[in-house]
């Protein structure tokens, strides 16, 4: 058995952050004399406890260098007890949640995955409506640094392409990417700050403005309204939450690339230039059928089309239309844009648009090996030669992706729900979008009237699929355990 105390030092620490972030909930009910704030505060007394426990039992080992197999233990352990307090104040409060639906429901939150079992939320007390957005945000804040800083090294379905150097991380590398990482939170938190400015200036009010600048920028989708972003119908509104969507999807380097000035970089990623082009196509494909199949007008079908179309790539799920009603052709783009997800670096969820690049290269390269035998062609990405394990990673990743597909959604079939109702749920959970695509659980639907065993098994599956399958999977290898 390897050294657990690393771990069980930065999961104290994890908690810790998770009570202090209860606090804000808890002054926000007191503020408006909700009693919630008396759960809010126990809840958050309970989390530090334990947190500082874990943190002052295993202090000694603060410098200690972490090991592949503490990093791997620590991502699904750490994620997996934060999401386990944040159900606290949804067991406890004025919702009466029972434990199945509390859980479901934090952790939607600290996956950014906009499931949720709750209704009325128009009228839901101020404290849980910000302990929502609080946890997508946290959440999207702690996936991107495991995006930048942990997975690259862990070699994580072709994420070892994004590695700040190409050396393995150690002592040189550690003070680099600590820099970079703490650019990227800064960033955020600025970024989340703008969204927040210009969804107040487009006319929502103070708080409801700070919430959905939460979930936008953590590409989360929790609203404070059960008609999501529609019910304030207003185009302002709508144009500045895409905006929103559009930046937490797209690789967070490049906004560092900016702001040092290198426009060329930025400009030439191919990453990018995929991710834009498939929203385009996917915007006007929408648009038109919305014009030829509803009296939406063509601006604002347009409008919609390009909302739906960067809420569902990005895995967001925010909506302005119910798109769960929808069939035929735009139904079939809305399934594909869940499967395909956001890009490399962001707060998106899905397989990642370099993933798609690196497989349709490979095709391309097998293709013409089939046409000139004797070729020598290489799969390329940015200009550079794809490396063989770097490609088996991403084939390898495709395949886990696929065949945990067709497990959930065959648990969900045997557990009663339909047959479309399954495909498109299990897709939505590993790909943290959330919302499916029919009536029943499409974007304004809701979650609760699931089966109980339904939504364990989809809140396991935004735990899998938000930690990118392989950094839990390893955890079942019996050599993993292994001294």
């Amino acid at each position: 058995m390897f050294d657990l105390r690393p771990v069980f030092l930065v999961i104290g620490l994890a908690l810790s952050v998770t009570a202090l972030a209860m606090c804000l909930p808890a002054v926000v009910d007191a503020v408006h004399g909700n009693d919630d704030w008396l759960v809010f505060a126990a809840s958050a007394a309970v989390t530090m406890f334990v947190g500082q426990m874990l943190a002052v039992a295993n202090r000694t080992v603060r410098h200690q260098t972490f090991t592949v197999r503490q990093i791997f233990l620590l991502s699904s352990a750490g994620w997996l007890a934060v999401g386990l307090v944040a159900s606290l104040p949804f067991a406890f409060s004025g919702l009466h949640l029972s434990p199945t639906d509390a859980v479901f429901e934090a952790m939607s939150g600290v996956t950014g995955t906009a499931a949720t079992v709750l209704r009325g939320l128009d009228q839901a007390p101020p404290g849980i409506l910000l302990w929502r957005a609080l946890l997508q945000w946290l959440g999207g804040m702690g996936f991107l640094v495991v995006a930048t800083a942990v997975l690259p090294t862990l070699n994580i379905g072709g994420m070892q392409l994004f590695r700040l150097e190409s050396s393995t991380y150690g002592e040189r590398v550690a003070p680099r990417l600590t820099k970079v990482v703490v650019s990227l939170l800064a960033l955020y938190v600025a970024l989340t700050v703008l969204l927040t400015l210009l969804l107040w200036a487009a006319g929502m009010s103070r708080f409801p403005a700070l919430l959905h600048a939460l979930s936008t920028i953590s590409c989360g989708g929790f609203s404070t309204s059960d008609g999501s972003i529609g019910h304030w119908r207003s185009p302002a509104v709508d144009w500045v939450v895409l905006f929103g969507m559009l930046l937490g999807g797209a690789p967070f380097v490049l906004y560092l690339q900016l702001v040092q000035r290198r426009w060329r970089s930025a400009l030439q990623n191919s990453q990018l230039h995929w991710y834009l082009g498939i929203l385009a196509l996917a915007t006007v494909a929408i648009a038109v059928w919305l014009i030829g199949n509803t009296p939406v007008k063509p601006l604002p079908a347009l409008r919609h089309a390009a909302f739906t179309a960067v809420s569902v790539l990005t895995g967001t799920g925010f909506a302005t239309l119910d798109w769960g009603r929808w069939t035929g052709m735009p139904a079939a783009i809305l399934f594909f844009l869940t499967l395909v997800g956001g890009c490399a670096g962001s707060a998106a969820g899905g397989l990642k648009i370099f993933r798609l690049q690196i497989l349709y290269a490979t095709a391309r390269a097998q293709l013409g090996r089939l046409v000139r035998p004797h070729a020598v062609l290489l799969p390329q990405y940015e200009h550079r030669p794809v490396p063989d394990p770097v490609a088996e990673s991403v084939l390898g990743f495709l395949f886990v992706y696929t065949f945990s597909f067709a497990l959930v959604a065959l648990g969900l079939g045997l557990l009663g729900l339909d047959f479309l109702s399954s495909i498109s749920l299990a897709a939505s959970a590993l790909a943290n979008l959330g919302p499916g695509l029919t009536d029943t659980v499409g974007p304004l639907a809701g979650f609760g009237g699931l089966p109980e065993a339904a939504k364990w098994l989809l809140a396991a599956a935004m735990l899998f699929g938000r930690l990118e399958m392989f950094v839990v999977l390893v955890l079942f290898a019996p050599a993993f355990w292994k001294p």
